[in-house]
């Protein structure tokens, strides 16, 4: 029966760029909103930016800007990030509304009417020069525990000691430099104490998984303290009704937007927005979130909620941090990665198969190695995945017309049925959260579904026109079962699944196309799917995201972020204008080696004597190339730039020395050199007067 969902992904900040941390979860929110989708339930997933707070009213100040302008900028470059990642909401919004503020207000009010606010006095930290109350990451000084220098006003970050900023030695303001006064002020406090039992029993009742209520209940036998839910203005935030030059802390009304931005939806699709928020409501709500906020939606949120007369959510998916080649993400090793420099260097899909392959329903942290991931995407997505089209699509158009058999090559009802069944097992853990447990499935069926490639050969069939029908049949086995894994993969590759839908000429595939196979109907032209990731994208890559700042993290429109505290992924300076980003970048200067190194290498003069295509291959010419003292077969992926009869009699430059490489189609013995932009490919051509066998010097 279908079921209604609502789903979320934690709100980034707006006084950030979008990177690689964040899209761990937004893009472990879209897999399973997108696998839910074609199960045929009905799903929204909202998202919005976190406006409000001190940090955003300082950098527009800094910028000259409006705080409005700022956030408005912030939204624009994040959704650009999200949307070039396929991430799929049905709105993404903001904090900054009036359907979050009248939220906010209602929920305080009710909150008071039942008794759990409380206003009591806070000594903090004020800026003279400022005239404003501190946050205590804006105030640095000396940590009072290991006395190192320039210390934030929370914690200590060489000797990790927690501590208020009142404790710090020489305290100064990070704003203005200003020594700080200590002054008093009235706080409003949400009483998260009288909601123990109530929270107790939440969290154990299957909401958030078994080791994160684990560790609330370390929370729970310290005691749950009262929440601070006031700040002082100035303020970019919304106002508390009836206490003139206070404001709701941002982490009040940052998950009221989940609410705020449904309205929004609602109110665009004509939904009842108490049957997915009211008290009574049937529907699901589930929030994706980074571990790092589990404190906030655990227990703030949950019991904001069921005090102030709405659902509670039906389950928190809690994610661990991500690291990047074992390490946390960093400017100076250039492994801090921003979602603009990623797309601008390597398809989007690679980084969601690498994600859907490593994330489970547990709160490990994740790691992004570099190598591991050209790899795994190399193997899986091309070798094994991609390469069942690519291997027989083309015979289908060449030999008979872009038409599939009307049936399956007996041999492969076996498999083909073990490809259906394995159905239900994939979908438990797309629902589970389990996505590498799928992603292991699928890729032994596509292992099973090459091995069954390589034991009919195609391209041998091939050489025997007397069997035009096994042909047919054997590359319509293939591409079902290419079919079957697309359907499978569609969740977490939907680019790649729409590029084959138009190849198989096929209805957007979901779960009630298992039973659709393939059978005559027409193909279209094979096309690309995916290209190898090579070692000079990544290295482009990180070159970009080691950019000195000045260059690489230049704010939009003149805007200088100031990082936020306390929530969800490090914030970081936005990135330049979007036009910037979009341009073809030309990969770097790999990294230097000896001269020892470059010796090593013989790179000789050849005469190709002879050309020609290999017809089971896209991109491949077999070149057989005279290097003067001897012949050679080389295999070259120039198809796309040059005929045959172009480079016969042609001379260039080969890598002599280098292993050779057994293929599919024979053994390449040597490497051709050609050099490209992605706009042309242009084999290297030594000046007249070379002769074949001459070695580069």
């Amino acid at each position: 029966m279908p079921r209604q969902i609502l789903v979320t992904s934690a709100l980034p900040y707006a006084n950030g760029s979008i990177h690689l941390g964040h899209m761990v979860e937004h893009v472990q929110t879209d897999i399973w909103v997108r696998f839910q989708r074609m199960r045929g339930h009905e799903i929204w997933y909202v998202c919005a930016d976190d406006t409000h707070g001190t940090p955003v009213m300082l950098a527009a100040e800094k910028a000259g800007v409006t705080p409005e302008a700022l956030i408005d900028q912030a939204r624009a470059e994040h959704l650009r990030d999200f949307t070039g990642f396929g991430i799929s909401y049905d709105l993404y919004y903001s904090t900054h509304t009036d359907e979050t503020r009248a939220y906010a207000e209602q929920i305080y009010t009710r909150l008071q009417a039942a008794g759990l606010i409380d206003i009591r006095p806070v000594e903090q930290f004020y800026d003279p020069q400022r005239q404003m109350f501190l946050p205590d990451r804006f105030v640095k000084g000396e940590c009072p525990r290991c006395h190192a220098a320039d210390q934030y006003g929370d914690s200590c970050e060489v000797c990790g000691a927690s501590y208020s900023p009142t404790e710090l030695i020489k305290p100064y303001s990070a704003v203005t430099g200003a020594t700080p006064e200590r002054r008093s002020s009235d706080h409003h406090f949400f009483r998260l104490g009288e909601c123990a039992a109530f929270l107790q029993a939440w969290t154990r009742s299957g909401t958030i998984p078994e080791a994160a209520a684990n560790k609330l209940a370390e929370w729970f036998e310290a005691g749950l303290s009262d929440w601070d839910i006031s700040r002082d203005a100035p303020y970019f935030g919304f106002g508390i009704p009836g206490a003139p030059g206070k404001f709701f802390y941002v982490w009040l009304d940052a998950p009221i937007g989940y609410m705020g931005t449904f309205h929004h939806l609602a109110a665009q699709r004509a939904l009842n927005f108490d049957d997915w928020w009211g008290p009574q409501s049937r529907a699901e709500l589930h929030h994706f979130i980074g571990k790092d906020i589990l404190y906030f939606h655990s227990l703030f949120w949950p019991a904001m909620l069921a005090r102030s007369g709405y659902r509670t959510p039906t389950r928190l998916h809690v994610h661990g941090f991500l690291t990047v080649n074992g390490q946390k993400m960093s400017k100076s090793r250039g492994s801090f990665i921003t979602a603009a420099d990623y797309l601008a260097h390597l398809n989007p899909e690679y980084l969601r198969y690498y994600y859907a392959a490593k994330l489970n329903a547990g709160v490990d942290d994740l790691d992004l190695n570099l190598d591991d991931f050209s790899a795994r995407v190399n193997s899986d997505l091309v070798g094994k995945y991609v390469n069942l089209a690519s291997r027989t699509a083309g015979f289908i158009r060449k030999r008979f017309a872009g038409r599939t058999a009307a049936a399956l090559h007996a041999p492969a009802e076996a498999l083909v049925a073990r490809f259906r069944a394995a159905a239900d097992d994939i979908a438990r853990a797309y629902e589970d959260g389990e996505f590498s447990r799928a992603m292991r499935e699928i890729m032994a069926l596509a292992d099973l579904a090459n091995q069954y490639v390589d034991a009919n050969k195609p391209w041998e069939i091939a050489k025997d026109a007397a069997r035009g029908a096994d042909l047919q049949a054997v590359c319509t086995a293939c591409l079902e079962l290419f079919r079957l894994l697309t359907l499978y993969l569609k969740p977490v590759l939907p680019q790649i699944a729409t590029q084959v839908e138009a190849l198989l000429r096929i209805a957007p595939l979901d779960w009630a196309a298992l039973d659709r196979p393939v059978l005559d109907q027409e193909i279209d032209e094979y096309r690309h799917l995916v290209t190898r990731v090579e070692p000079a994208h990544i290295a482009a890559m990180l070159q970009a995201s080691a950019a000195p700042a000045a260059a690489a993290e230049a704010p939009p429109a003149g805007i200088a972020p100031v990082a936020r505290a306390g929530i969800a992924g490090a914030a970081q300076p936005a990135r330049s204008a979007p036009e910037e980003v979009a341009r073809p970048a030309i990969p770097p200067i790999a990294d230097t080696i000896g001269i020892d190194d470059f010796s090593r290498i013989d790179l000789r003069v050849a005469r190709i004597i002879k050309a020609e295509a290999v017809p089971e291959a896209d991109k491949l010419l077999r070149l057989t190339v005279d290097l003067g003292v001897e012949t050679r077969t080389v295999f070259a992926g120039i198809k796309s730039a040059y005929a045959p009869e172009q480079l016969e009699g042609r001379l260039t430059v080969v890598v002599a020395n280098l292993a050779p490489r057994k293929m599919r189609f024979g053994e390449s013995q040597g490497m051709v050199l050609a050099a490209g932009d992605g706009t042309g490919l242009y084999i290297l051509a030594p000046d007249s007067g070379a002769q074949p066998g001459m070695r580069i010097k």
